[in-house]
């Protein structure tokens, strides 16, 4: 069976080829990256507990970086909302059940979550030297904690079979650390979209572990913070919003 284009981002093409994806990587995107993923991923399914696309091969396909995985048959948890509001609320509880699963789990060898982020606030040239520092200490004041976290968690990142297992996509972001901070995230990554979406979501995670709703608020700026430095455009915007400490020098 031929490879058929499924997906295309500014960085890569996802092909699928029978029971494979294959995910194509731009000729002019790291190395490192790419292996970096194949390996957090395979850590992730090794822990055991979470349903992840295997990781069956990393190769050069075309001149291109590649890592082929096990294709997964079904829709998207985003596709299952748009297509079902009406049952919106059992998707959110699902999701949110999936998560907690997700942040059960520990994966040692994962880089820790505050690491990553004190990294990116001190890679963000923007940032006045007192923002910085403001953001650090922030950073450092919260709790540690060495819990599994995705890092981009969020319905589209979920594929649904028709049994209703539910299998999560993209790892390349998890890390180690505080439950609370990856809520926050996939909390950011709803508001792009839908703040009703993102309003269910944190009273959904906060109903069910009895965490306050001004504990997980309290990541939002550190989070938005450290997400800019990716400079994604469709982001800048309502990070900037959230993080609410912006003095441009």
């Amino acid at each position: 069976m031929g490879a058929e284009l499924i997906a295309t981002t500014a960085t890569k093409k996802v092909y699928r080829d029978g029971d494979k994806a294959i995910k194509v990587f731009n000729a002019d995107f790291p190395k490192a990256e790419v292996l970096s993923e194949a390996l957090i991923t395979a850590r992730v399914e090794e822990t055991g507990g979470i349903h992840v696309p295997k990781v069956l091969e990393v190769s050069v396909f075309e001149g291109k970086w590649s890592i082929t995985y096990e294709f997964i048959e079904g829709k998207t948890l985003k596709q299952l909302m748009d297509e079902n509001p009406e049952k919106l609320p059992e998707y959110m509880d699902l999701m949110v059940d999936l998560h907690l699963n997700i942040m059960s789990k520990q994966c040692p060898l994962l880089n820790k979550l505050k690491d990553k982020m004190a990294r990116q606030i001190g890679d963000i040239d923007e940032l006045t030297d007192s923002i910085r520092y403001d953001m650090h200490t922030r950073l450092d004041g919260m709790p540690k904690h060495t819990k599994l976290c995705h890092g981009d968690f969020n319905p589209s990142n979920i594929i649904v079979k028709d049994d209703r297992t539910m299998y999560v996509l993209d790892w390349v972001h998890a890390t180690q650390g505080n439950a609370s901070a990856d809520v926050a995230r996939t909390y950011l990554l709803f508001c792009l979209q839908d703040q009703k979406r993102a309003d269910m979501y944190i009273d959904a995670f906060c109903r069910k572990t009895g965490t306050a709703k001004k504990y997980v608020q309290s990541w939002l700026p550190i989070v938005a913070t450290a997400q800019l430095s990716k400079k994604r455009p469709e982001e800048a915007e309502l990070l900037q919003r959230w993080a609410n400490v912006f003095e441009y020098q």
